[in-house]
């Protein structure tokens, strides 16, 4: 298989392995004009088997959503062909309409101009709660 080099985008890399397909619904990809590149299962010495996803424009990305789906993917900048500049993540504090509450007594249930925020509350276990009502996100 051969994917080719972008000269200008976003390489999305070190994504754990069956991953690539939430981050691109999540980052809404679909909805872009531009070439954009999963690969799925490469062998990596690091991590066994990882996904790649290379966006073929210089765009931005929600880095939260990235955090929250894989801390531990890169994210590679490229500008005419080079990489100028290489962003590591963590697990976001809040995400914000990232998730929706599940609790249908939540105001964000009624409320629906109103914002879904979620908190994280045990980093060991990934674990966030809406901000209103304490609900885990699934």
């Amino acid at each position: 298989m051969n994917i080719d080099s972008i000269q200008n985008g976003i390489v999305i890399d070190h994504i754990k392995a069956g991953s690539a397909m939430e981050l691109y619904d999540l980052l809404g990809l679909d909805a872009l004009d531009v070439s954009v590149a999963i690969i799925k299962n490469v062998s990596s010495r690091k991590m066994g088997k990882k996904d790649i996803i290379k966006i073929d424009a210089d765009i931005p990305v929600d880095l939260d959503v990235i955090g929250y789906v894989d801390p531990g993917a890169t994210i590679n900048v490229i500008k005419d062909g080079l990489l100028v500049e290489k962003k590591t993540l963590s697990l976001p504090k809040t995400l914000t309409n990232v998730l929706k509450c599940k609790n249908p007594r939540c105001i964000t249930s009624c409320e629906q101009e109103l914002d879904h925020v979620f908190r994280l509350t045990d980093e060991s276990k990934k674990l966030y709660r809406c901000v209103y009502c304490e609900t885990k996100a699934n």
